[in-house]
């Protein structure tokens, strides 16, 4: 529901006083939402069922309050506060009895991109005007995208802030007292279900925006596939220059199809293949773009070479098609190729992304932590063929099957962590019976890796990968992704240390 006041609220100049918000969630982004809130005047009030300590100490400093209590059911304190508007914390799926009190009271609801939106102008250009927005999201992919197109702008000389779903909350950036000429802002499906809810002046006008990929996801949250769709393709609402695609993956194109976009803004398409006009692509092992080039039917602009990004490990397939991607995403806001390329020769993968942490003793260990769910996995099972493959976690309603089916069979052999063991299990025994599956049952989360490498290395030969590709979520057994990751290196380290069978020539970590 909207009001005049909340409509009216549209500048970080507008009137924000005494405005009743109640906020939901208190980590990083619950804790940007309610700080910014106090900073315009706002009356805040924070409810969450747990905080942690330094955000629950800073809460009452800032000038809000915080209730912490369980949320089975909307609170008598969050009903006696009567808020103008509700903004909550992209965990809160629709489904919550907080978020279901909210809808049915017929109060506002919002999510932090939304509020980041409305407050975009609090430090402006030097032409007066806010930073540019770019909106990226995708089930796989979202960050080494956002990453490599913020840097690519800052190569061409402009200030780019990558931001959102990345870890640095949306509205951290636009307080930022630097100022910035482009915000690069990720975005998870949780995060554009709360944007879906708007379609007035609370919805971002991004400069382009991109899907990168559709595949089943966070289903436990969205409750179907269609839905997680639904919310994936409000990315390009709105969109004023360029609505980046994946031609590989025609529900994104399908997405571009049905988006009310501006009028004047391009369908632009990248892929693995030579590139049609208005598209990026390979053509004999050059990344060319015809997108951005005046004669567009004629012509096409190099961008970077295979052999190139081979040298700096970015030639994996899936990596290419993210190179392609940003790229697209910087072209629309005017990057030359120069900075294109410049980028892509100093880009460094992020820890957790298909990083190498050891190559000894005839074997090179690969962390691909980050890839939590199959499609994910599917990439990275693609780069490395015939890796033994450490596998599992958290499915998140996520049916691990069709992956098995199409890669597994590939696989030197399968060592199976976390929770959701059986399902793996159960898929090599129907699609791949041919393949050695071991299984880690021990639940401590300081021995799981410990006895992961040590079956891994068994299962390994000489010249072999073994590869930590989940395909799920780690909160079973983990702290995060990055913890799981982290955890591995540590057990590879130690084992490597420890000695083996294999004649060991220890070198230094590599990254990938």
């Amino acid at each position: 529901m909207t009001s005049p006041r909340l409509d009216s609220l549209t500048s970080w100049n507008a009137d924000w006083k005494g405005l009743r918000v109640a906020v939901l969630g208190l980590a990083a982004t619950g804790f940007s939402v309610a700080d910014t809130l106090v900073e315009l005047g706002a009356d805040v009030l924070v409810v969450a069922e747990s905080a942690a300590e330094e955000y629950a100490r800073l809460v009452p400093v800032i000038g809000a309050r915080l209730v912490e209590t369980p949320l089975a059911e909307a609170p008598a304190e969050l009903v006696a506060f009567a808020p103008d508007v509700v903004v909550a914390s992209p965990g809160f799926p629709p489904s919550h009895p907080v978020i279901r009190w909210v809808r049915e009271e017929g109060i506002a609801l919002w999510g932090d991109i939304e509020l980041a939106w409305r407050v975009r102008d609090k430090i402006v250009r030097a032409d007066g005007t806010p930073a540019e927005w770019i909106l990226i999201t995708g089930t796989n992919g979202k960050t080494t995208t956002t990453r490599l197109a913020a840097t690519m702008i800052q190569a061409a000389g402009l200030r780019a802030a990558p931001c959102g779903n990345i870890g640095v909350p949306v509205l951290d950036a636009v307080r930022d007292p630097e100022g910035f000429d482009v915000f690069v802002v990720e975005l998870s499906s949780h995060q554009l279900w709360y944007l879906g809810l708007q379609d007035g002046v609370g919805s971002p006008v991004p400069l382009a925006a991109a899907c990168l990929n559709l595949a089943d996801d966070h289903l436990e949250w969205h409750g179907s596939f269609a839905a997680y769709r639904d919310a994936k393709s409000v990315v390009y609402r709105h969109t004023k220059v360029a609505c980046v695609y994946n031609k590989a993956d025609e529900a994104t194109m399908r997405m571009v199809e049905d988006a009310d976009v501006t009028e004047g803004a391009r369908a632009v398409g990248f892929d693995l293949g030579v590139p049609g006009p208005s598209d990026l692509g390979v053509v004999d092992g050059v990344l060319a773009d015809r997108a951005f080039v005046e004669d567009r039917r004629n012509s096409a602009a190099e961008l970077a070479t295979v052999a190139e990004l081979a040298d700096r490990g970015l030639a994996a397939p899936h990596m290419v098609a993210n190179i392609l991607a940003a790229a697209a995403l910087a072209r629309a806001a005017g990057v030359p190729t120069s900075a294109v390329r410049d980028a892509v020769r100093t880009f460094e993968l992020g820890p957790h992304r298909i990083q190498v942490v050891a190559r000894a003793a005839g074997l090179t260990w690969v962390d691909d932590s980050k890839a939590t769910n199959p499609h994910a996995a599917a990439s990275s099972l693609a780069a490395y063929p015939g890796a033994v493959w450490v596998v599992g976690g958290l499915f998140k309603g996520v049916d691990i099957a069709g992956l098995v089916a199409e890669r597994g069979a590939l696989a030197k052999a399968v060592v199976a962590i976390g929770s959701d063991r059986t399902p793996v299990v159960d898929a090599f025994a129907r699609h791949a019976p041919g393949v050695p599956v071991f299984e880690v049952d021990d639940a401590h989360t300081e021995d799981v890796m410990a006895r992961a490498v040590e079956l891994a290395a068994e299962a390994a030969d000489d010249g072999d990968v073994v590869l930590l590709a989940p395909a799920a979520a780690s909160f079973d057994q983990f702290a995060s992704y990055g913890d799981r990751g982290d955890r591995f290196a540590a057990a590879v380290e130690a084992w490597i240390e420890r000695g083996s069978s294999r004649d060991i020539g220890s070198e230094a970590p590599e990254e990938g």
